[in-house]
């Protein structure tokens, strides 16, 4: 018997996964389209003077996750990766999630891109990312000959 990962949502992740790569969400900036087998669950919020993402990323070595900041779009990404199964270890059924996984997001000209902070512990991964005054627009006056 062979050994296959259970996903009753296979549909509906592949046709996910067709729109971002339409919509251009997959693509890294380096020409190529940049894939995930799975996309761990955020919760984002704001709280007065900054935002907080918590990702669900169980099992994930902190090693393994890449958070990058550019051009107004935070990127996390990494790799879970698998245990070795065999038929002989009596699996019968596999769901556990494993292998990479990729997120984006684009933040508001508020954030402060450079003291973005993120943690791991217990399998979420918190990404602070403070606000800074928006810019007021400035006045200029008009001179005559």
């Amino acid at each position: 018997m062979a050994i296959t990962r259970y996903e009753p949502l296979n549909v509906l992740t592949q046709l996910q996964r067709e729109l971002d790569r339409f919509r251009g969400e997959g693509d890294d900036g380096s020409g190529r389209i940049a894939t995930a087998e799975w996309a761990p669950a955020v919760d984002i919020k704001e709280e007065g003077n900054r935002f907080v993402i918590h990702a669900d990323i169980p099992g994930v070595n902190p090693e393994d996750i890449d958070v990058s900041m550019e051009k107004g779009v935070l990127t996390i990404k990494g790799e879970k990766n698998t245990e070795a199964k065999t038929e002989k270890d009596n699996y019968k059924r596999v769901e556990r999630i494993y292998g990479s996984f990729y997120r984006r997001f684009s933040l508001p000209d508020t954030a402060d891109n450079d003291a973005i902070s993120a943690k791991c512990k217990n399998g979420v991964l918190d990404i602070v990312i403070p606000k800074r005054e928006a810019v007021k627009p400035k006045k200029i006056s008009v001179v005559t000959d």
